[in-house]
């Protein structure tokens, strides 16, 4: 999936999107540079409460694997307790110009608690690498179910978009945009609700970021334009990953980046004919190429997405408290089932040489 940041739980194989493209920034806004530092300071407060070792678990096996990071599927020695730990080795965090992506996942997953995300419950570093221990989510990725599928049904469809809508407007309350939104991103716990993953580009924001990151085919026209962006880009990607569910492809596909990037300028929208007319007109209002008239980002924000007729019959109080009932409930057969992740070699990963001082020094708070 990315190549520029580990998957927090699997690479997408052929079948998959685009990998995930990252570019330096431009421009920075020093309230952005603020705004992070103290939540860097909440995220430091939060964890200081945390403690754990590494020598507390024992690895059961590789769920997923990155560019420079490794997913393990962890057991907790004392309560017996399954856990997800990201190592991420530092060399190639550094090699790949990360260190900021990774400081801003910490941070952004230190400060939210929703049932739609992924909790975070301790940062560790040695000499290697920089982990993270977060939720192991045994449902597997929406991905594979829509591969396995073809493509969802309306009411799947609209399942799945009001649990993420919910994620979305929780983020933005928080001033965060998430930016990369995609099904390979999206998991499913046991019951068949989702768990967002994977915030490696999501960042605190209190204006606009410059910043090129996400997946080809998700990228809203102002993130490709270079013309600073911010929380609209998450409701532009909905809408693709909206027509994607109910497709089977995205909106704006072709053999090369550039050639999606046109694509995505031209705005122009095949709609296949089986697709509820409510959820066409939908889709349309999230993929405006002006972000101020874009469906989210208007002065209603996500009540307008609320309130529009192909949610109608949503009861907007149940779905943050998992009442809707799931249209899939994964086959898992306990609590540290692996079952529904890609099986990947046990190698010799872990054998690195130890990372200079002056190299940690970036790391000394993760």
């Amino acid at each position: 999936m990315a190549t520029a940041k580990p998957e927090t739980y699997s690479v997408v194989n052929s079948a998959g999107h685009s990998p995930s493209c990252e570019g330096g920034t431009m421009k920075e806004d020093a309230n952005n540079a603020a705004a992070q530092t103290a939540t860097a300071l909440t995220a430091a407060l939060t964890l200081e409460q945390r403690s754990y070792k590494l020598d507390d678990f024992d690895t059961v096996s590789t769920v997923g694997t990155g560019t420079f990071g490794r997913v393990f599927l962890v057991k907790e020695k004392k309560t017996r307790g399954y856990f997800a730990l990201k190592a991420m080795k530092i060399p190639d965090v550094i090699r790949l110009k990360q260190e900021q992506h990774v400081q801003n996942e910490k941070a952004v997953l230190s400060e939210v608690n929703h049932p739609f995300l992924i909790r975070l419950f301790w940062t560790h570093h040695d000499e290697c690498f920089l982990y993270m221990l977060m939720d192991y989510v045994p449902g597997g990725e929406l991905f594979s179910y829509l591969r396995n599928m073809g493509r969802f049904n309306n009411s799947t469809g609209l399942f799945y978009s009001a649990e993420i809508v919910c994620a979305i407007e929780y983020l933005h309350s928080k001033e965060i945009v998430y930016r990369d939104l995609k099904p390979e991103n999206i998991l499913l716990d046991r019951d068949g609700h989702i768990r967002l993953t994977d915030f490696g580009f999501a960042k605190k924001l209190v204006d606009r970021t410059w910043t090129l990151c996400g997946t080809p085919e998700y990228l809203a026209p102002e993130v490709i334009q270079s013309k600073g962006h911010g929380r609209a880009v998450d409701w532009w990607a909905l809408g693709v990953l909206i027509f994607e569910m109910l497709s089977g492809y995205p909106p704006f596909f072709d053999d090369n980046p550039f050639g999606i990037y046109q694509k995505i300028l031209d705005g122009k929208i095949d709609f296949p004919r089986h697709l509820d007319f409510n959820v066409k007109d939908l889709i349309k209002k999230f993929l405006v190429v002006e972000r101020t008239r874009r469906l989210g980002n208007m002065k209603n924000g996500a009540d307008d997405v609320k309130k529009h007729r192909w949610f109608k019959y949503v009861d907007w109080d149940a779905v943050p408290q998992r009442k809707l009932k799931p249209p899939v409930v994964p086959k898992v057969s306990h609590e540290g089932d692996t079952s529904n992740f890609e099986a990947y070699p046990e190698d010799d990963w872990k054998k690195d040489p130890p990372v200079p001082p002056k190299d940690l020094e970036m790391f000394k708070n993760f």
